[in-house]
């Protein structure tokens, strides 16, 4: 498992436009972590599975309070 890596390919996202940019132009699950593992970053497909299925729970507990 290499979330900490995704951790850390997030946050320099954040920081640095063209790396967002050069993300922003994956258009598949598969391109986007051959992208990053090119840049160094060592993720896998299961990171990306588990934040996505993170961020739906926060997003259905933050709906689920504000209703």
């Amino acid at each position: 498992m290499s979330w900490p890596e995704l951790e850390r390919l997030v946050a320099a996202a954040e920081a640095d436009p063209e790396l967002r940019r050069a993300l922003r132009q994956c258009r598949t699950r598969g391109q986007l972590i051959l992208t990053a593992r090119r840049l160094g970053y060592r993720i896998s497909r299961l990171d990306l599975q588990r934040a996505q299925a993170e961020h739906l729970l926060s997003e259905q507990v933050l709906a689920t309070s504000a209703g």
